[in-house]
C-alpha cells in the first residue's frame, strides 16, 4: 500500500499549485467558495485535507474564518508560505482522527479527497470526526467523483481517462476492494528536467453515493442536498461527480 505521507512529499507540494489554471482557475474556485460561504451561515469552517490552501485561502478572503486538518507536513509548509497560523490554524494529522476543536458551522472535504482513505472503516470514521467538529445543525460538504465502472470493458482492469499532449491518465481497478490506482504519465514539453517521462501513482477507495449516504447516517447526518457540481446543476444517472451536503441531525 502506498504511504500517503510519502505520496504528498515536498516535490508534490511544490508542484501542486497551478495558479489560475485547472482546479485553481476562477471558474472552478469561484462557485466553490460561493457555495461554501453560503453554507457556513456566518460561522467558522474547518477543511479536512486543507492541502496548500487552494479553497481555504479564498474562503478566508470571502470573510469565513477557516481552520484545517492536513496529513502532509510538506503541504502545510507550502500553505505557510502564503498565510500564517494566526490566519488559518492547522492541525497536522489524519483527517479521520485528528481534531482542531468544535462548534464549527461547516466542515468540508473537496476534490475527491475522502477517497484517499483506503478502507471503509476509515471513511466512516472521517464522517464521525466531522460530526465531532460541528455545532448542532452544522453541515458537512463532500465533493466526490462517481465511479465509472460502466466504462470498464469486460475482462480488462483499467481505463484511459485522459489522453492529451504531454499527459496520460490511466485508472486501474480492484473491484473487490473498491480500489482505484490513478497512473499519471507526463512527458515531452511537460517536463523541464531532462527526463523522458514522469509517472506518478495515486491510490483511492471509490465510494458510491448511496454508500456515502449510509456512512453519513451512521455518523448522525442526513442528506440535505446533492448537485452534479458547484453550480448546483441537477445530479443525474449520467453525472460523473457530485457535491453532497449533509446536515448534522439535531437531537431533542
Amino acid at each position: 500500500m502506498i504511504n500517503q505521507q510519502q505520496l504528498w512529499d515536498d516535490d508534490a507540494a511544490q508542484q501542486y499549485d497551478t495558479p489560475g489554471q485547472g482546479m485553481f482557475s476562477p471558474d472552478v474556485l469561484g462557485p466553490t467558495v460561493e457555495v461554501l460561504s453560503e453554507l457556513a451561515s456566518g460561522g467558522p469552517a474547518v477543511e479536512f485535507a486543507i492541502g496548500t490552501g487552494r479553497v481555504a485561502i479564498p474562503l478566508l478572503e470571502a470573510g469565513v474564518p477557516v481552520s484545517g486538518i492536513e496529513l502532509s507536513h510538506a503541504m502545510i509548509a507550502r500553505l505557510r508560505e502564503k498565510v500564517g497560523e494566526d490566519q488559518i490554524p492547522v492541525v497536522q494529522g489524519d483527517m479521520s482522527e485528528a481534531s482542531i476543536g468544535g462548534n464549527f458551522t461547516l466542515a468540508f472535504l473537496v476534490f475527491n479527497t475522502i477517497a484517499n482513505l483506503l478502507t471503509q472503516d476509515q471513511q466512516v470514521r472521517c464522517f464521525e470526526n466531522a460530526s465531532g467538529h460541528l455545532a448542532p445543525g452544522g453541515r458537512f460538504v463532500i465533493e466526490l467523483w462517481v465511479p465509472q465502472l460502466r466504462s470498464l470493458p469486460p475482462g480488462h482492469g483499467g481505463t484511459v481517462e485522459v489522453s492529451e499532449p504531454g499527459y496520460l491518465l490511466v485508472d486501474t481497478y480492484d473491484v473487490l476492494r473498491q480500489h482505484v490506482v490513478s497512473h499519471h504519465v507526463r512527458f515531452g514539453s511537460e517536463l523541464s528536467d531532462g527526463r523522458e517521462a514522469l509517472i506518478g501513482r495515486t491510490p483511492h477507495r471509490y465510494i458510491w453515493p448511496s454508500e456515502l449516504d449510509l456512512m453519513a447516517r451512521i455518523a448522525g447526518f442526513e442528506l440535505e442536498s446533492r448537485w452534479a457540481d458547484w453550480d448546483r446543476s441537477e445530479f443525474t444517472a449520467e453525472s460523473r461527480s457530485h457535491v453532497s451536503v449533509y446536515r448534522l441531525i439535531e437531537r431533542p
